[in-house]
């Protein structure tokens, strides 16, 4: 065996190690991109429905303020009293309505929780954006690495090397700091 031949075939291991470590972190980053895409998908629908529980909140607080409101013009009568009282029940209702702390069910509850939804899809969102791009930075390295192979120029290496440190950034700022590239959102 030559000692050209046994160059290329080590430098041929080197570069092939380096695909794999490449792939190994190409799977992690599709893998969390995954994930963090699952969660932003079941946090969008959690804020939605909330926001539809609001919505029909609001709309049966409106109906019931103007039945209110047309009891409230009727002429003193004989039901006066019942009148009355069922105005206090409905006055008692559409408090509970607008805030129901202890199940969680009142507007303003409601209008927490789906604020909370939406963040955590946005967070889903950022994060998601970080780790697609760290996916193709991957794949990108693992071209230009396996290009070195076949034509021998060990730029591509280096580039598919660096490629694949950018794409290691952009995964760690995915998990761990999202939002400290904002000119990636």
């Amino acid at each position: 065996m030559s000692g050209g031949h046994g160059a290329v075939e080590g430098s041929n291991k080197r570069v092939a190690l380096l695909i794999s470590v490449l792939a190994l972190f190409l799977a992690f980053s599709e893998t969390l991109g995954k994930a963090s895409q699952t969660d932003s998908i079941g946090a969008n629908v959690e804020a939605a429905n909330q926001w539809a529980y609001f919505q029909a909140r609001t709309i049966r607080s409106t109906v019931l303020k103007t039945a209110d409101e047309a009891l409230a013009l009727l002429p003193p009568g004989p039901n006066q009293d019942a009148i009355a009282a069922k105005r206090a029940e409905w006055a008692k209702t559409l408090a509970r309505w607008d805030s129901e702390p202890s199940t969680g069910e009142g507007r303003k509850e409601l209008s927490e929780k789906a604020r909370a939804s939406e963040g955590r899809r946005d967070l889903a969102l950022l994060r998601y954006h970080h780790y697609e791009l760290a996916s193709a930075a991957f794949q990108i390295g693992i071209v230009l690495a396996s290009a070195e192979v076949i034509t021998g120029i060990a730029l591509l290496v280096f580039a598919g090397g660096f490629l694949g440190l950018a794409g290691a950034a952009l995964l760690g700022f995915g998990y761990f700091a999202p939002h400290a590239l904002p000119f990636f959102h």
